[in-house]
């Protein structure tokens, strides 16, 4: 996963597990208070790369918060593959 910081402007590149299901990623954040990157994609959410499959794919990540405290980012990939 790469994103850009939205405080710093600075790119940032860190391994994930996921779920894939069609061009929709689900990232589930473990152990969410002790980890800072998934706010960026609060709110409105903001521009994601991911590769997949040796395949950079962009897309659209947002991040919410469950009752439980359990934070899941959800990708909606663009419908161009990078290669």
């Amino acid at each position: 996963m790469t994103y850009t910081g939205r405080r710093s402007g600075r790119t940032f590149s860190t391994p994930v597990a996921y779920r894939r299901k069609g061009d929709i990623v689900t990232i589930a954040v473990a152990f969410p208070d002790a980890k800072k990157w998934w706010r960026n994609f609060t709110g409105d959410g903001g521009p994601i790369s991911l590769q997949l499959e040796a395949t950079d794919r962009e897309g659209h990540a947002v991040a919410q918060r469950g009752d439980k405290g359990r934070v899941l980012v959800t990708v909606r990939l663009n419908d161009t593959p990078r290669s």
